[in-house]
């Protein structure tokens, strides 16, 4: 299945924090959507990565994703190299898709600015024919998207555009829910931890307000760019 947006994305819950508004406001439009999680998030101090499996397909269902899958690489121990790129580009080879999200360039996290370059760099090899590998026994064809961009998460980046997804924000917020045992649910009894508290959760609301009041609207995402984005005419700008 060809995808028009393909999110690339180190832990579950990180596109739906990130950009599920978007992934959201893009299905309404008719584009096709999926995600790839690069890891199981199995280094997370609640639950399991067997439950967020389940919840990670639990929020596919929300969001109406066309496709999601798991790398299943080492939460926290993944490297940008030749092995764990050619992985991604696989992915990239097998949905073709012409727009790539992934995770910011760099955050409290270390995992996430390390995903960003890997897919940064996966979505540039994947464009070089040179580079061969095959999908369940069948030579992939090279293919680079046409744009890469990262959402911001924890730590606040000034972003280069901004998506209004105020339509959207309920259901983005049911999305980050569906993972019951990462964040705030009085009614579990697991450790606490930074993304599980009240002002956490807050805080995530909070950044869309920001970002939705920087261009008119009630809540906004943010993203950045490697390189410079251009506009067909001033008309189309908000």
């Amino acid at each position: 299945m060809k995808l028009d947006i393909l999110v690339l994305a180190v832990h579950p819950d990180d596109a739906e924090l990130g950009c599920s508004g978007t992934i959201l406001k893009h299905i309404e439009l008719g584009k096709k959507v999926g995600i790839i999680d690069f890891t199981r998030g199995e280094l997370g101090t609640r639950g399991s990565a067997e439950i967020r499996d389940v919840e990670a397909a639990d929020s596919a269902k929300i969001m109406g994703l066309h496709a999601r899958e798991n790398l299943g690489l080492r939460d926290g121990f993944f490297e940008n190299n030749e092995a764990h790129q050619l992985e991604v580009i696989k992915m990239i080879r097998k949905y073709q898709p012409e727009i790539v999200l992934t995770n910011a360039l760099h955050d409290r996290h270390p995992d996430h600015g390390r995903a960003g370059d890997l897919a940064n760099d996966a979505c540039f090899l994947a464009g070089l024919a040179k580079i061969e590998t095959e999908l369940d026994g069948e030579k992939q064809l090279a293919w680079r998207p046409n744009l890469i961009l990262q959402y911001i998460q924890d730590r606040y980046i000034e972003p280069d555009i901004i998506i209004d997804i105020t339509p959207y924000f309920e259901t983005k917020i049911a999305a980050i829910k569906a993972f019951k045992t990462q964040f705030f649910n009085p009614d579990l009894d697991e450790p606490d931890t930074y993304i599980s508290s009240p002002e956490f959760f807050e805080s995530v609301i909070g950044r869309a307000r920001e970002f939705g009041k920087s261009v008119g609207a009630t809540y906004g995402e943010g993203f950045t760019s490697r390189k410079l984005l251009g506009v067909d005419n001033l008309f189309n700008l908000r």
